[in-house]
C-alpha cells in the first residue's frame, strides 16, 4: 500500500529507474588507443613538395597519401598498391605508365573546401608532381622527375599549372597516364615518397607559402594538435581506405601477416609524438614508460640498455624480465662530414684545396669511431652505399684509410705550414680558421670533440658553431656552411638515391656540399638510364673513386641501429626504407595498465 510519501516519490523514482537502465544498456566507451613515439628533430615544415629533413617526412608519411607504398613485410623491398586499384600498367617500351586511382578516397575535412571532404582524383596526383617544378617552391625533390617527363622541358623555361605536358595526362576521374622520355628503373620508387603524397589544389592556393602548416592530405592520420617542434598530435583517419594484406612475406614475418591479414588502418587511434632533442631524455623518457619504442638507441647512451659485458648487442636483463625487446637493425643509412666546395678556405678543385680536404679525410679515425661512440653498432663507409642498397658493391675498398703521417706530409707539401702558433696557415701565409656546425645536444657535443681532436692532430684551427639542425639545413641549402656531419636514410633502396648527394644538378638542394665536377656528372647520368647490374656498379664504383680523389666528403659510418620496444607494443617490424610504421602497430591497453607496469 502506497502511502502519500510514496506516491510523491514514484514519478521520481520511475525516472531514476530509466536513467540507471539506460545507462546500463549503453556500451562503455572504450580507451583511446595512444601510440606514443618520438622525433629526434623538429619538424622544418609540412609541405611534401618542400621537406627533406627525417622529423618532418616521418609526419608527412602519416598525413599524406602517394600512389604506392612499400609492402611491410616483403624482403626484399618492394612497392605495392596504395591509392591504387592494382599496380600500374606500363606498355612494351617501358616508358608509358598508367595509373589507376581507388574512389571514395577524400582529402581531410578543410576550410578550403568549406569545412567538407574532398574526394581525390587523378588531377590531384597530377597536380602534386607539377608543384615540384614550380621554381616558385624550389622543391628539393624535383630531381626525381626533372628531364624525365616527355615534355616537361617547357616546365624549366616557363612554368604554368596551366601549361599541359604530354608527360602528365588526366585520362579520366580516377585514371593518371605519365610518360617517360626514357625507362627509369627507380620511377616505381619515387611515387612511394612522401614528396608524392597527393596535394590538394584548392589547399595549395588558399595557404600558399604556408601550406607548411596547413597540412591538408589523405592519408592514415589527420593533423591534430600541433605545437611546433615540441609536440605533435595525429588522429586516426576514419575515412582511410587501406585494410591491411600482404602477397610477398618473408618467411620470418608471417605470423605477423596473419595477425594483420584483413585489419583497418591505422590500429590505433592517435599518436602523441614528442621531439626530443636530448638523448638522455629519451631513453629515461622511455625506461619510464613514456615512449612505447626507441628505434636506433643513442650510442652515448646504450649503457643504459644493452649489456655491457655482452660483445653482442644483448639486452640487460632487468629490462629483458620487464618483457622489453631488442631488434638490432641495420639502417640504410650513411654518415657523412660534408664540405662545401664553393668555399673559399675549404672548396675549390686545386691541388691545394683537395690536399687540405684529403688531409682531414685521412686523419679521421673510423675505427674509433665505430668503437668508442658507436659501442661497436655500425660499419666503416666505403662508398656512400650502405649493405643491401641495389649497387652497392661488398668488394669496394676506400682507398682513403686513417693515416696520421701521410695526412700531415700532404699538408706541408701544399704549403699549409705552422705558423708562430703551432696551427697551419693556408699556402700564402694568412690564418687558416676552419668551421664547422654542429647541432648542441650531447652526441653532437661528443661528435665536436672527436672532429677536435682530428683537427687538433693535424694543427688545423676549427671553431664550432652549433644551431638547430633545421637552421644548419636551411644555411647549407644557401651555400653558408663550411662543414657540417650529417647522414641520409634511403628514400628508396637503390644507389641512385645516395649518388645524387652528389651530382652537380642537385647544388642547392641535396648536394649540400655543392660538388659539381663534369667527370662525376656523367656517369651519375649514365647510371640513372640503367637497370641494377654489373655495369651499372661500376659506374659507382668510378664515382666513388672520384669521391675519394675530390674529397668533397669524409665518409664516415652504416649505423646498426639497436631497437627497443615495451611488451604491450604489439606488429612491432622496422621497414629498411619507410620512415615510420605507425598506422601497423597496435596497442595491448591491458598490459600497457597492468600493476606491474604502473608500479615501476
Amino acid at each position: 500500500m502506497l502511502t502519500p510519501t510514496m506516491n510523491r516519490f514514484r514519478p521520481l523514482a520511475a525516472a531514476l529507474f530509466l536513467v540507471l537502465a539506460h545507462a546500463a544498456a549503453a556500451p562503455v566507451s572504450a580507451e583511446p588507443k595512444v601510440l606514443h613515439a618520438l622525433l629526434s628533430t623538429g619538424e622544418t615544415g609540412l609541405d611534401p613538395a618542400v621537406a627533406s629533413d627525417l622529423a618532418s617526412l616521418s609526419l608527412l608519411e602519416n598525413l599524406f597519401d602517394p600512389m604506392l607504398r612499400y609492402d611491410y613485410l616483403a624482403r626484399p623491398v618492394k612497392v605495392r598498391p596504395n591509392a591504387l586499384v592494382a599496380m600500374p600498367t606500363v606498355d612494351a617500351a617501358g616508358t608509358t605508365w598508367t595509373f589507376r586511382l581507388k574512389p571514395g578516397m577524400h582529402f581531410a575535412p578543410d576550410a578550403a573546401f568549406d569545412g567538407k571532404p574532398r574526394e581525390v582524383t587523378a588531377a590531384d596526383y597530377l597536380y602534386t608532381i607539377q608543384r615540384l617544378y614550380d621554381p616558385a617552391i624550389k622543391s628539393p625533390w624535383l630531381f626525381l622527375f626533372e628531364g624525365k617527363l616527355l615534355g616537361d622541358e617547357v616546365y624549366k623555361d616557363r612554368f604554368s599549372y596551366a601549361t599541359a605536358i604530354p608527360g602528365l595526362k588526366v585520362v579520366d576521374k580516377y585514371t593518371l597516364q605519365i610518360r617517360l622520355k626514357q625507362p627509369d628503373p627507380g620511377f616505381l620508387f619515387y611515387l612511394a615518397l612522401p614528396a608524392t603524397g597527393v596535394v590538394a589544389r584548392e589547399a595549395a592556393e588558399k595557404y600558399g607559402t604556408q601550406l607548411g602548416n596547413h597540412p591538408v592530405g589523405s592519408g592514415p592520420f589527420r593533423m591534430g594538435e600541433w605545437k611546433r617542434s615540441d609536440r605533435i598530435t595525429l588522429v586516426a583517419n576514419p575515412d582511410y581506405h587501406q585494410r591491411f594484406h600482404a602477397d610477398d612475406v618473408a618467411p620470418e614475418n608471417r605470423a605477423l601477416a596473419a595477425a594483420l591479414e584483413g585489419k583497418r588502418l591505422p590500429l590505433v587511434d592517435q599518436v602523441e609524438v614528442k621531439i626530443m632533442e636530448e638523448y638522455q631524455s629519451r631513453v629515461l623518457g622511455y625506461l619510464n614508460g613514456e615512449f612505447d619504442f626507441i628505434e636506433q638507441v643513442p650510442e652515448s647512451m646504450r649503457d643504459l640498455v644493452l649489456d655491457p659485458a655482452s660483445p653482442a648487442p644483448v639486452l640487460k636483463k632487468e629490462l629483458a624480465r620487464r618483457g622489453m625487446v631488442l631488434e638490432p637493425f641495420p639502417v640504410l643509412q650513411t654518415y657523412y662530414m660534408w664540405m662545401n666546395m664553393e668555399n673559399p678556405v675549404i672548396g675549390g678543385y686545386g691541388k691545394d684545396k683537395v690536399a687540405l680536404r684529403r688531409a682531414i679525410a685521412l686523419a679521421y679515425d673510423g675505427a674509433e669511431d665505430v668503437a668508442l661512440l658507436k659501442k661497436g653498432l655500425a660499419l666503416p663507409a666505403q662508398t656512400p652505399l650502405p649493405p643491401n642498397v641495389l649497387g652497392y658493391d661488398p668488394a669496394y675498398r676506400s682507398p682513403v684509410q686513417h693515416n696520421l703521417p701521410l695526412a700531415r706530409a700532404l699538408l706541408d707539401r701544399y704549403g699549409y705550414k705552422p705558423g708562430r702558433d703551432g696551427y697551419r696557415t693556408q699556402p700564402d701565409g694568412t690564418p687558416l680558421l676552419l668551421t664547422m656546425h654542429s647541432e648542441p645536444s650531447m652526441v653532437g657535443r661528443l661528435r665536436d670533440e672527436l672532429w677536435r681532436k682530428t683537427f687538433e692532430n693535424l694543427k688545423l684551427r676549427v671553431a664550432f658553431k652549433t644551431d638547430k639542425k633545421t637552421e644548419i639545413i636551411k644555411a647549407s641549402r644557401l651555400g653558408n656552411v663550411m662543414m657540417f656531419e650529417s647522414n641520409w636514410q634511403a628514400d628508396f633502396p637503390d644507389g641512385d638515391n645516395f649518388y645524387q648527394l652528389l651530382y652537380g644538378g642537385n647544388v642547392g638542394r641535396a648536394n649540400y656540399a655543392r660538388f659539381n665536377l663534369p667527370a662525376y656528372n656523367v656517369r651519375y647520368e649514365a647510371a640513372q638510364k640503367m637497370a641494377d647490374s654489373p655495369a651499372r656498379t661500376k659506374l659507382y664504383d668510378e664515382m666513388a673513386d672520384l669521391l675519394h680523389a675530390y674529397n668533397p666528403w669524409v665518409l664516415l659510418t652504416h649505423p646498426i641501429s639497436a631497437d627497443i620496444r615495451q611488451p604491450w607494443l604489439k606488429n612491432y617490424k622496422r621497414h629498411p626504407v619507410e620512415f615510420t610504421n605507425w598506422r601497423y602497430l597496435d596497442i595491448d591497453l591491458s598490459q600497457r595498465n597492468s600493476p606491474a607496469k604502473m608500479a615501476r
